[in-house]
């Protein structure tokens, strides 16, 4: 294959992965870099290269523009700083710890091509979540950051904010599954107030309850930005479903807000209710597994006479007269 490489000169795109090559095969790779000018996408996740196969790579990376894709172990993470043409990098599900991250985190320092970092289900946690936040402040062209489920508690969740602040390229977090709880929450919705980029956030499933859904709320009164806000397994109740129905009454961007499964209730859903009859922004609201019971379903069908919002609901045969008024 390596010699093959060395003479095509049509080939864009290959697929190499789940072939456990080791570093010789990677040698032999790189060394057909240096003389193949049209490759630009090469596959090889799940391979078994190791260091010192990526140091074959890395070292030919410096001359050749070819774009790498792997789902990486640790010892690769100082690929990034030497592909300048990368502009999507999946790590998800990778065991990629803190100290990992901080490689990559340097690395974004200096990048000006990567647009889109994955680095969900591994194990960042707060001191991950720190040197990323450092990296933000000066990377100015990633514009999508996963980091669901990685362990990150309120303190992470802190230098995410601060770094917020001041980042302008951040348009969409995923910060699901996670551990920020109401403190976190605060500290993510006092950044929405300066931030002017971000446009979809998920902090489902993060353990927020009734103080962390009243400062979202407050934010959303300022935030002119935000169109998708996803809160869904979350602990808000009825009464942090009032505080977000008060700011439905004011906000003019969200078009998308999640709030399945969140205990909410035929009350909550009264307020959320009334809210929509004065909203004309809002066209997706997620409320399935939230037992709103007849009650709701009223209250519901009552407010879809007069907005357009389309509910996602997981309906029981109480609630189908609904579809008499969507």
């Amino acid at each position: 294959m390596a010699d093959v490489l060395r003479y095509n000169t049509t080939l864009t795109t290959l697929h190499l992965s789940y072939n456990k090559i080791s570093h010789i095969g990677a040698q032999h790779l790189a060394d057909a870099l240096r003389h193949n000018r049209t490759l630009t996408t090469l596959h090889l996740e799940n391979n078994q290269i190791e260091q010192i196969g990526v140091q074959y790579l890395v070292d030919e990376l410096r001359q050749n523009t070819v774009i790498f894709i792997f789902y990486l172990s640790t010892v690769c993470l100082c690929l990034p700083l030497f592909i300048q043409t990368l502009m999507t990098l999946n790590l998800e599900s990778n065991r990629i710890g803190p100290v990992a991250v901080q490689h990559l985190a340097d690395a974004l320092r200096h990048n000006t091509t990567l647009t889109t970092l994955d680095l969900g289900f591994n194990l960042i946690q707060d001191i991950g979540a720190e040197h990323l936040a450092d990296a933000l402040r000066y990377n100015m062209t990633l514009t999508a950051l996963d980091l669901y489920n990685n362990s990150i508690g309120p303190v992470g969740m802190q230098h995410l904010a601060d770094a917020l602040r001041h980042n302008i390229t951040i348009t969409t977090l995923n910060l699901s599954r996670n551990c920020s709880a109401d403190l976190g929450a605060q500290y993510l919705a006092d950044a929405l107030r300066h931030n002017e980029t971000i446009t979809t956030l998920n902090l489902s499933c993060n353990s927020i309850e009734i103080v962390g859904a009243e400062h979202l709320a407050a934010s959303l009164r300022y935030n002119k930005t935000l169109t998708t806000l996803d809160l869904w397994s979350n602990r808000i109740g009825p009464v942090g479903a009032q505080y977000l129905a008060d700011a439905l009454q004011h906000n003019t961007t969200l078009t998308t807000l999640g709030l399945r499964n969140n205990t909410i209730g035929p009350i909550g859903v009264q307020h959320l209710s009334d809210a929509l009859r004065h909203n004309k922004t809002l066209t997706k609201l997620g409320l399935s597994s939230n037992r709103i019971d007849h009650v709701g379903a009223h209250h519901l069908a009552d407010a879809l006479r007069h907005n357009t919002v389309i509910l996602i609901l997981s309906l029981s045969t109480a609630h189908l007269y609904l579809h008499f008024f969507m």
